[in-house]
């Protein structure tokens, strides 16, 4: 069986479908307890920089250049190396969910995200 990467708004329930779930948010989404987020990860590394993460402050408008800057952030980053090597592994017993808390699940760092890791992954998922 295929096993693929997904995103999801980390405010919807779990489910066993997800897999393993790892929350891309720099920052704890507002108003949710550990228990309910069901994480097998927090990983605040890979995430767009403070300073990216306040200049786009999810205006669409500046979705297009947020992308490109952020996926140079992410070339440079030995912490995304190591995640997409975990991403790897993880995909062989099931599927990975990048969860995200942005209200838009369109345009937002898990979609970038997912973006990069399948280009590095070098699969279509």
């Amino acid at each position: 069986m295929l096993h693929v990467v997904k995103t999801k708004r980390v405010y919807l329930p779990a489910e066993p479908d997800d897999g393993f779930r790892a929350l891309v948010d720099r920052l704890w989404p507002r108003g949710l307890s550990k228990e309910k987020a069901a994480l097998d990860l927090w990983n605040k590394e890979v995430a767009p920089s403070a300073a990216l993460r306040t200049w786009f402050a999810h205006d669409p408008a500046r979705f297009a250049k947020f992308r490109a800057d952020y996926l140079a952030e992410l070339a440079g980053s030995p912490a995304a190396a190591a995640f997409a090597k975990l991403c790897r592994e993880r995909l062989k017993e099931g599927d990975v969910t990048l969860l995200f808390g942005a209200k838009d699940a369109d345009r937002n760092q898990a979609v970038v995200l997912k973006e990069w890791l399948l280009s590095e992954l070098g699969a279509r998922r």
